[in-house]
């Protein structure tokens, strides 16, 4: 069985970088990098009775360092607070990215972003609301430079996007996929 025999942070910030040194069973050892930042929480906010979701778009510095210009398409995401549930995060980030208040919320599943490499698990519901629900405009918070644009999509939209392979942010994905799995009357 693989082993850790030594861990030194390289890096501290938000992002922070560990170079583990693991032996496996022969005792040969080689390293790895990991970045962690923490847990997180994405949910996917979808209105029955109007047959659409929120869905949020933002730049990214990934894509732009990538080259890429253009905005994903995103279900209201954002990092869990120290001693903060991941559902009490899911209602704040969906008001602050997308003004929506929520109440009653599904988790989908827990899951490792990217294993090999990130130490962050994301936390995936969804959650119904209405209308009368939508309490702000969103936007997200000046404080955290975010510059967030929300939009209603119908759902058919939304499903015809993830089939056609068009929703690249796989948080999203994975939101639209489960939410078309779990309500076909919506379909």
């Amino acid at each position: 069985m693989t082993r850790i025999v030594k861990s030194e942070r390289v890096r501290e910030g938000y992002a922070n970088i560990t170079v583990l040194t693991l032996a496996d069973d022969q005792g040969e050892e080689h390293q790895r990098e990991v970045v962690s930042f923490g847990e997180a929480v994405c949910v996917l906010p979808f209105d029955p009775a109007r047959r659409v979701c929120l869905v949020v778009r933002l730049p990214r510095a990934p894509l732009l360092w990538a080259g890429i210009e253009a905005e994903l398409i995103e279900a209201p995401a954002g990092m869990i607070d120290p001693g903060e549930a991941p559902e009490a995060t899911a209602r704040r980030e969906a008001f602050e990215e997308a003004g929506v208040g929520l109440g009653a919320l599904e988790l989908v599943a827990t899951c490792w972003t990217s294993p090999g490499v990130v130490a962050e698990r994301v936390h995936l519901f969804l959650a119904p609301y209405g209308a009368s629900d939508r309490k702000a405009a969103g936007g997200g918070l000046a404080r955290e430079h975010e510059d967030i644009n929300v939009q209603e999509l119908p759902l058919a939209e939304l499903w015809r996007l993830a089939d056609e392979g068009r929703l690249q942010d796989i948080k999203t994905l994975t939101l639209a996929l489960s939410l078309r799995a779990r309500r076909p009357d919506l379909a």
